[in-house]
Parts: C-alpha cells; sequence; structure tokens
C-alpha cells in the first residue's frame, strides 16, 4: 500500500512513536492525517506539524473509539490506515492489582479490538483496507519484570493475526510493530532496562521501518533485527528458551517498568 493520498488514523499520536509516524505519514504525502492521543495538546502539536486534525481520545472507551471514527469518516473522508498505536506499560507480577490488569487489558488489547470492529466492516464494504496495530518485542518473547504487559503484548500479537487470517480475503491488509525499547515516555528512566539490552532505537527509525513495511504489505515489523533470532531460538528449543529467560529474569527482574 502506498500512502499518497491516503486518510490515516494514528492513536498514541502526542509523543514518541505515534508522532513520528504522524510525520511519515505526512512526509509520505497522505492527504490527511488524524492525530489521536488523550494528551489535548500533544495531540494539537503532532496535528499542528503535519497539517492534520488533533482528536482528544481515551482508548480505554469503545464508545470515545466509536465517535472518533465515525466523526472522520464523516467529516474527513474514508479511513485507508488506522494505527492503533497507544498503549501503557505496568510493572510487576501477580501481586499486580486487578485494576492496574483491567486498564492495561483495555488500552492494549481492546483498544485494537474496539478499532477493527467498526473500521473491518468498513473497510470490507468499500474494498479494503490497512490496520497497523502496536505490540512490542514482549509480545513474541514476554517481558521481564513486567507480567501484565507481557501477557497483553502476546494477545495483541494473537489479535493480528487473526485479523490477518480472517478478514484478508476482503482485502484487509494487517501488520504488527513488535520493536523492543524504543526512546518515548515509556521508556524514560529505562535506558538499562532488558528491553533495552540491543540498543534503545528513536522513534524515527521505527517509523520508516512501519513505513516500508506498509508498502511492502508485511505482517511482522521488526525494527531491531535481533528479535528475529530470538525467536527462531524460541521455537527451536522452548526449554533452553526458558531457560535462558530465567537467566535475564535473575539479572534484572527487580527492575520494574
Amino acid at each position: 500500500m502506498e500512502l499518497k493520498d491516503k486518510i490515516c488514523v494514528v492513536t498514541g499520536a502526542a509523543s514518541g512513536i505515534g508522532r513520528a509516524l504522524c510525520e511519515a505519514f505526512a512526509k509520505e504525502g497522505a492527504k490527511h492525517v488524524v492525530c489521536v492521543d488523550m494528551n489535548s495538546a500533544g495531540a494539537a502539536e503532532t496535528a499542528a506539524s503535519v497539517g492534520g486534525t488533533a482528536f482528544t481520545v481515551d482508548v480505554s472507551s469503545e464508545a470515545q473509539i466509536v465517535e472518533m471514527i465515525d466523526a472522520v469518516e464523516q467529516d474527513i473522508g474514508p479511513i485507508d490506515l488506522f494505527f492503533s498505536n497507544a498503549g501503557i506499560a505496568t510493572g510487576g507480577g501477580m501481586e499486580t492489582p486487578n485494576d492496574e490488569w483491567q486498564r492495561i487489558w483495555e488500552i492494549n488489547v481492546m483498544s485494537h479490538v474496539w478499532a477493527s470492529r467498526h473500521l473491518v466492516p468498513l473497510m470490507a464494504a468499500r474494498g479494503g483496507g490497512y490496520l497497523l496495530n502496536t505490540s512490542s518485542a514482549a509480545g513474541l518473547l514476554n517481558q521481564i519484570g513486567a507480567a501484565s504487559y507481557g501477557v497483553t503484548k502476546h494477545a495483541a500479537v494473537g489479535l493480528a493475526e487473526w485479523l490477518a487470517m480472517t478478514h484478508g480475503d476482503e482485502g484487509i491488509k494487517v501488520s504488527v510493530l513488535c520493536p523492543q525499547a524504543v526512546r518515548t515516555e515509556m521508556t524514560r528512566g529505562h535506558e538499562d532496562h532488558v528491553a533495552a539490552i540491543n540498543g534503545m532505537m528513536e522513534p524515527e527509525p521505527v517509523a520508516q521501518c512501519c513505513v516500508d513495511a506498509i508498502r511492502a504489505e508485511s505482517f511482522l515489523i521488526l525494527p531491531h533485527e535481533e528479535v528475529l533470532g530470538y525467536m527462531q531460538l524460541k521455537t527451536a528449543d522452548y526449554d533452553r528458551w526458558i531457560g535462558g529467560m530465567r537467566k535475564l529474569n535473575r539479572q534484572y527482574g527487580g527492575d520494574k517498568i
């Protein structure tokens, strides 16, 4: 898919990967970039920088997501690409309170479900569209020190797979972004965490990886190329991989994201 003349929606657009993607889409000649975030000022700043439109949305609310999609479709035009990028991280293990589990589940997983539930029928009716969902390398490899983050990011990958295999014949293209550490507000102060073991990327090259993957219509986006090797080791010998992760847990398990 070429981005020129396309209407693109980006959640989590106030900063980090979301803002970098808004800028990259605009640079590629997108017809309009819709910048969505619960940070109203940040969304407006991004929108101003790309000549787009800002929406204030809490993606833990299905009603707010649907209201935003309906407004874009009615006032701006049919959405060609929806980048469901907003996410949060919660550290800790089984002691993590239920309300924290629920909130990270709603933002990291259900926000993707709700956007897809509303958009897939619209996109399919007009011959296709593109869904780009942010997960994480944690969705493929898990996350030391953060049970809820690893679990929800796994679920996000599973949802993206399901969407691709179920709706691909209707013209719905799907990609899932799975980076390791990226320099964002989420990773501020965690530069030495295990997620940065292969280095911390800036948002701009991650955005370029996404643009390249959209053009190629590739499902899995791995800005940190090392992740593919880790995945291959995992599937080749699961027990050995678990042993290696236990070693990392002994080293980094006390660091909470």
